[in-house]
């Protein structure tokens, strides 16, 4: 996947984009933010992040990209995908994994 430049709301690290000086994936700020959630929920749920200001510019980040966003999104569930075929999980554990993952992602 080519990557976008990061910004001063975005670091890219060890091949993924994060929101900048945090260790939160930029795609848990994508499926949150494509499932409704307001900046300030976005926020809230994640105060690390520490301002609704990086919100926005994380934001604006992904608004500014979206076909980078798109097969970055892609890449990740590709590596979902073979992380859980070489690391299967136990049977109750990865129902309640889907289960909230199910709670981001974006109504079809």
């Amino acid at each position: 996947m080519e990557q976008a430049a990061s910004s001063a709301y975005i670091e890219i690290r060890d091949g993924g984009y994060y929101v900048a000086g945090t260790r939160i994936g930029l795609d848990v700020i994508v499926h949150e933010f494509q499932s409704g959630k307001s900046p300030e929920a976005i926020l809230q749920s994640h105060p690390s992040i520490g301002s609704l200001a990086k919100i926005y510019g994380v934001i604006t980040f992904i608004l500014e990209h979206p076909e980078k966003i798109t097969a970055y999104l892609r890449d990740q569930e590709r590596l979902w995908e073979e992380l859980k075929e070489k690391h299967p999980l136990p049977p109750d554990m990865l129902q309640r994994f889907v289960r909230s993952r199910e709670l981001f992602r974006k109504p079809a």
